[in-house]
């Protein structure tokens, strides 16, 4: 596949009125965006991304699932793409008045308001249980490396949700110079995709959750710091590519989490007050409220009360129906998030009282 242009070109396809499986787009268009000149460069260093090589069908290099990634959009930032002429800022607020709906749009969404939204659902832990994966590739390489994996719970969560490089020179203290770590992380990296390869079953309840929008219309996007082929194969392994209309990868080139669900938004033609990101992360709950979208938690690898900040917690999608999609949107207005002007109610002044008022 050609990737040259990439999500970051953020270019989405146009709507159709009924969900169509489809390969996933590497070049979309987001029209209506007027050029602007940007007073200071924010994140995207390499338009057409890092060159990938592959050993035996994986990566050779170290991924970024092995890494803390930043929130990202704190102040409503976005990312840079790139147009012949220039480059073009799109953050938060931009895309939420740039991707309004047409006027036919607007008509058919009130005849079938679900379609009006999208969903994004984060791979981790969400779509596939990475958290034993990557566990699992931890435990082999200590098996390799003659080391023990030690059982407190603290240190067992920092491996899954810190960078490898903290875990591996300042908390399991196994590498000691600079190439051993390099060494380590690859090997770890390996191993992590040697499971994912074995992978054949999503989240208990995922697929007849996917199958229910699918019916209602809605679209769908994932996103994942796993590269395309990849993430592509273990969507086919577990029956549920087509359920999904565009992917977020490695080779858009995002660099925080909420730079990741803002493309996954655009790709859908969605702007993101109208999206739903299910998470399981509050790190990833965070990065959505931040760009406007609403967050369904689901609870597992983390426990319900780290999870509070989100819009509707569950404990598994089998608890989750349509409508409940439409009651995050319900306290909104067709205006939300919409500039408006604070209203100051003159009050009439008082009556003065006098002799001649009384009698």
């Amino acid at each position: 596949m050609d990737c040259n242009f990439r999500c970051s070109s953020l270019l989405p396809s146009t709507p159709s009125s009924r969900l169509q499986p489809a390969p996933f787009p590497n070049k979309l268009q987001l029209r209506g965006l007027k050029r602007q000149i940007p007073a200071k460069r924010l994140v995207l260093t390499n338009a057409s991304g890092p060159e990938q090589d592959y050993v035996n069908g994986f990566p050779s290099r170290p991924c970024k699932f092995f890494t803390e990634e930043a929130i990202g959009a704190e102040y409503g930032e976005g990312f840079e793409t790139f147009r012949p002429n220039e480059p073009l800022k799109v953050d938060v607020d931009f895309l939420n008045d740039r991707m309004q709906e047409s006027y036919l749009q607007r008509i058919r969404y009130v005849m079938k308001p679900d379609e009006a939204f999208g969903l994004i659902f984060s791979w981790d832990n969400v779509v596939a249980d990475s958290r034993s994966l990557k566990l699992s590739a931890w435990k082999q390489l200590a098996t390799e490396e003659g080391k023990d994996i030690p059982t407190d719970g603290d240190i067992q969560r920092l491996m899954l949700y810190t960078g490898a490089d903290h875990v591996l020179h300042k908390v399991l203290y196994w590498a000691d110079g600079e190439s051993e770590l390099e060494r380590l992380k690859a090997r770890l990296s390996q191993l992590y995709f040697e499971n994912l390869f074995k992978l054949r079953e999503p989240i208990e309840g995922l697929k007849e959750w996917l199958d229910a929008v699918y019916t209602a219309g809605i679209p769908c996007a994932i996103a994942s710091c796993l590269d395309r082929i990849n993430l592509t194969a273990a969507l086919q392994r577990m029956g549920l590519q087509k359920y999904f209309q565009t992917m977020v990868t490695e080779e858009d080139g995002m660099e925080s989490i909420a730079h990741r669900f803002l493309s996954a938004a655009v790709k859908l033609n969605r702007k993101p007050s109208k999206c739903v990101v299910f998470e399981d992360d509050p790190r990833g709950i965070a990065a959505a409220h931040n760009c406007t979208m609403m967050a369904v938690a689901l609870i597992g690898a983390h426990p319900a009360y780290e999870l509070e900040q989100a819009d509707l917690a569950v404990g598994s999608f089998n608890e989750l129906s349509v409508i409940n999609l439409r009651r995050l949107f319900a306290h909104r207005g067709a205006a939300f998030m919409d500039l408006q002007k604070q209203i100051v109610e003159k009050m009439p002044p008082k009556r003065k009282l006098t002799t001649d008022t009384i009698f």
